[in-house]
């Protein structure tokens, strides 16, 4: 079984995801329940849980302060609701699992599904680590470091490693400055979004790349981008533009 906490202020809220846990997800557990972050803080090293479902927006501290607080964090963790818009892109950035209100069952039997099995294993919790370094230094981007969850392990590599990200319907590969190749079971967009920041453009519907690594572009209907290790990346007659407008300097 897996033991649970859910730390949330409204007991609506708390009540709901209770049934929806014993009706969905019977191997979990609620071992206890807090009402706001001091409490949930006191509820985890009290209940020291497996899982803990965290309510981000609290009066008070809200959960990333509750978390900060706590120091180490040997549990899994799914956040619940949406906090701003720097703490979705720095859940999403560190492959962190949340759920939106109202909850969806399917994901959250899928959050849930996975968190036991990162239980099962034992392992430290990297990705909330990397989450919590996110939201501390939220302004140092070269600081950042971006969680890939590939079949195995997940990853936590700078932007400024990757070359260029190749789409194969589902999944994404990576494509790193020393030369290895990293695949996950995630689109393309979703790293177009988490990587804006970072001085990557999309140039095509299955690429996206990292222009520091451009060395020039072939004209053409679209034509391609050469990079320093000697890839061709082809840019789509849509995209022309676009990319004629991020990369003046190489006119």
């Amino acid at each position: 079984m897996t033991r649970a906490v859910i730390i949330d202020d409204e007991v609506n809220n708390i009540d709901n995801l209770d049934g929806l846990l014993k009706k969905y997800c019977t191997e979990v557990v609620i071992a206890g329940t807090a009402m706001n972050a001091d409490n949930g803080a006191s509820l985890i090293t009290s209940v020291n849980p497996d899982l803990v479902f965290l309510d981000i927006q609290m009066p008070g501290k809200s959960g990333f302060q509750m978390l900060e607080a706590l120091g180490e964090n040997n549990f899994e963790i799914i956040l619940i609701t949406a906090f701003d818009q720097y703490g979705i892109q720095a859940i999403k950035f560190s492959a962190v699992d949340y759920l939106l209100k109202p909850i969806n069952i399917k994901e959250l039997q899928l959050a849930v599904e996975k968190a036991t099995e990162r239980i099962k294993t034992k392992k430290h919790n990297k990705e909330l680590d990397n989450l919590l370094a996110l939201i501390r230094n939220r302004d140092e981007r070269t600081a950042h470091k971006l969680a890939l969850p590939a079949l195995k392990e997940t990853r936590f590599v700078y932007p400024r490693e990757i070359i260029r990200c190749e789409s194969s319907n589902a999944y994404t590969t990576f494509y790193l400055s020393g030369g290895e190749k990293i695949m996950v079971s995630r689109p393309i967009y979703e790293y177009e979004e988490l990587l804006a920041d970072f001085g990557f453009l999309r140039c095509h519907q299955s690429h996206l790349v990292n222009k520091a690594y451009i060395k020039s572009w072939a004209r053409g209907d679209g034509g391609y981008l050469v990079f320093e290790n000697g890839d061709e990346i082809p840019v789509s007659k849509s995209k022309k533009e676009y990319v004629a407008n991020v990369l003046i300097y190489l006119k």
